[in-house]
């Protein structure tokens, strides 16, 4: 992405979210803003018909690693957690929709691409919720916690990240300096998502990691990091988080259903929960 660019990327994301709304699947996961906040650029019902298969597994895929986070962070809530950070927030309407008074939201995004955002809330006629602190940062070239500290975030305090659809675009080196410093706050809890190699996918995933990683690299954001899940979760242990839960996502989606869901081998797209407890 370039600096002052907004995320194409994040434009496709949001317009999956929004074309999800018209599917028979919009039970999984229902935002009444994902379409409002697109204005001219939002999907019509129509385009559905022009789903191939692996769009819409892209999309299910999408959509259902937001219904995941959102549900482990209402886990979180109860348990009392009243501070979320999401993470490359795109045009996600998490804080448009936040359902918990004393959740305090903040948003991080690339300063182009959170411009974006709020003006495309802006120009919906919404408001900019109050409990929401928008934070811009560029993740490969600031520190992550001084902005968020600066803007307000009690970094004594345990947190809720939210990071999808970002860590595949980041350096490892980026991608564990934010891990470290989320694991150095015990209770503090994040979900990503992230991609296997190709060298681990079975053939179908092979194609999809193919067909995709062409297209966004196509816009300039390509894929550049891939991760093992058995060498993650070790990872991921030495960095102090204690509890873990590992999604492929040939389950994620059957999961949260009520009937059966197609599923490769390993198709190669995960969504990951990790946690330090003490």
């Amino acid at each position: 992405m370039e600096d002052a660019t907004p995320s194409r990327t994040a434009l496709g994301v949001a317009r999956m979210r929004a074309l999800h709304q018209f599917s028979p699947q919009a039970g999984l996961f229902r935002d009444p803003y994902a379409i409002a906040i697109l204005g001219e650029a939002a999907p019509t019902a129509q385009e559905l018909e022009q789903e191939d298969e692996r769009r819409r597994r892209m999309r299910l895929f999408v959509t259902a690693r937001a219904r995941f986070a959102e549900d482990w962070l209402a886990a979180a809530v109860r348990r009392g957690i009243r501070q979320l950070v999401v993470l490359g927030a795109g045009l996600d309407t998490f804080s448009l929709r936040n359902p918990y008074p004393d959740l305090n939201v903040f948003e991080v995004d690339h300063p182009a691409t959170q411009a974006w955002k709020r003006k495309c809330i802006a120009n919906a006629g919404l408001a900019e919720p109050s409990a929401t602190t928008f934070v811009p940062v560029d993740f490969e070239r600031q520190s992550l916690s001084a902005e968020l500290t600066a803007a307000g975030l009690q970094s004594t305090e345990p947190s809720f990240f939210i990071w999808l659809g970002v860590v595949p675009y980041l350096t490892k080196e980026a991608i564990f300096k934010t891990l470290s410093w989320i694991a150095g706050v015990p209770g503090s809890e994040v979900v990503f998502d992230y991609s296997e190699p190709a060298e681990n996918r079975d053939a179908a995933g092979q194609a999809a990691l193919a067909f995709h990683a062409a297209r966004v690299a196509a816009v300039g954001e390509p894929w550049i990091s891939f991760f093992v899940p058995g060498e993650l979760a070790q990872s991921l242990h030495g960095l102090g988080f204690d509890e873990t839960e590992d999604l492929e996502s040939s389950d994620i989606a059957a999961r949260l259903s009520r009937t059966p869901t197609e599923r490769t081998a390993n198709s190669g797209g995960h969504i990951i929960r990790a946690r330090r407890s003490t």
